[in-house]
């Protein structure tokens, strides 16, 4: 990446950010605002945000402005996604946060060390690129996305990688949803330490 970010943190490369109500795992149904990293070289195929994944395509963003735009919103949350936002240190960023009284939420691959202090850790880990055994071990939520019958086994496998009382979702990825939902809805039932996800903020049409 030619972007030079700084190893410090203070400027970050923003897509977008934005509040709305969390769609997805344990906290569906909160409001929350949104920071999107761009940058991604986990690849997966089919990912909704692509245009993430080049941090080029997107302005390097001083991390106070991002902490002024959201402490203006009445949720104190703020949930940091990607891309992979965790390419970046986000000790800063988070830092900042928590002295505005704003709780942090990060949504993570888990395939680069973990920075950042953080409230809630939701690890969405992928099949081309491992998540790291630090963030397996403080996650609260596994999130595993559900394309095609393999994808079970690989549910398993990463369960055994994250703290015992760590959340587990299985999510129907949105274009295979009427397929794969009822083997999920099967599966939790036979499986009932898993719950299931679903993307209720593309049901009611929000970002």
């Amino acid at each position: 990446m030619a972007h030079q970010v700084p190893d410090d943190g203070t400027l970050l490369p923003l897509m977008e950010e934005f509040y709305t109500i969390q769609g997805e795992g344990y906290n569906t149904g909160k409001a929350a605002y949104f920071i999107r990293l761009g940058g991604c070289d986990v690849g997966c195929h089919w990912c909704d945000v692509k245009e993430s994944w080049d941090a080029e395509l997107h302005p390097l963003t001083a991390a106070d402005t991002i902490v002024a735009n959201a402490k203006v919103h009445p949720s104190k949350a703020v949930v940091v996604t990607g891309g992979e936002p965790l390419i970046y240190n986000l000790d800063y960023l988070t830092g900042k946060l928590h002295g505005e009284g704003i709780k942090t939420f990060i949504e993570t691959s888990g395939a680069y060390p973990l920075s950042g202090d953080w409230d809630w850790i939701c690890l969405s880990p992928k099949k081309f690129k491992a998540p790291m055994q630090n963030v397996a071990d403080k996650a609260h939520e596994l999130k595993v996305i559900i394309f095609n019958k393999s994808d079970f086994e690989f549910a398993e496998h990463n369960a055994k990688l994250v703290a015992p009382d760590c959340k587990l979702y299985l999510q129907p990825e949105w274009s295979k949803n009427k397929e794969m939902a009822p083997l999920i809805v099967e599966y939790v039932m036979n499986n009932p330490q898993w719950e299931i996800s679903l993307q209720t903020h593309k049901y009611l049409n929000i970002p």
